[in-house]
C-alpha cells in the first residue's frame, strides 16, 4: 500500500568525509531518476559500476548504483541507492541533482515512516531505528538494536 506518491532523496550516510556516500531514492521516479542519472537499465539487486552525470551531462562522481524494486525494498517502494565518493561536496552535488530531476528532500525518519506504512516495519521496530540512530551511549545503541530484533 503506497501511501505517499512522490520520490523522496536524502543522503544515506553520516555527515562528514568517507570514502563512500550513499544517496538513497525511494517512490516511484526512483528508478527513472537512478537511470539518468547513470545512463543505464538498472536491473533489480545488481550492482552497476557506473558514471553519475547531471542533468546537463557534467561528469559528477563514478560509483555503484544498485535497484530494490517495491515491494522488496526497506520502504517497500521502489528504491534505487547511489555509492559514490564520501566527500560532502560531491554528496550536495548528486542530491540536489536527483531532486532537480523529480525527488524531494526526505525529511527525519522519512525512510523509516514510509516502512512503517507500507507494513514493511512495525511502530516498535520504526522506533527502534529511531533510538539506535539517536543513541549517545553504548548501551542505549545496544538496547535499541535489540528492540529492533524483537528482543
Amino acid at each position: 500500500m503506497l501511501i505517499d506518491q512522490d520520490t523522496i532523496a536524502a543522503v544515506a550516510t553520516a555527515p562528514g568525509r568517507g570514502g563512500v556516500g550513499i544517496i538513497r531514492i525511494s517512490g516511484p521516479a526512483a528508478r527513472s531518476i537512478g537511470e539518468a542519472i547513470t545512463s543505464i537499465r538498472l536491473t533489480p539487486r545488481h550492482a552497476h559500476f557506473s558514471s553519475f552525470c547531471s542533468q546537463d551531462d557534467t561528469l559528477l562522481d563514478t560509483g555503484i548504483a544498485l535497484y530494490f524494486p517495491a515491494p522488496h525494498s526497506f520502504t517497500g517502494e521502489d528504491v534505487v541507492e547511489l555509492q559514490a565518493h564520501g566527500g560532502p561536496v560531491i554528496l550536495d552535488l548528486l542530491l540536489r541533482d536527483v531532486c532537480r530531476r523529480g525527488a524531494r528532500q526526505a525529511g527525519p525518519g522519512e525512510f523509516s515512516q514510509r516502512a512503517y506504512l507500507n507494513d514493511k516495519l512495525d511502530l516498535a521496530q520504526a522506533e527502534a531505528i529511531a533510538d539506535l540512530i539517536n543513541s549517545s551511549t553504548e548501551q542505549a545503541a545496544l538496547n535499541a538494536s535489540r528492540s529492533l530484533q524483537g528482543e
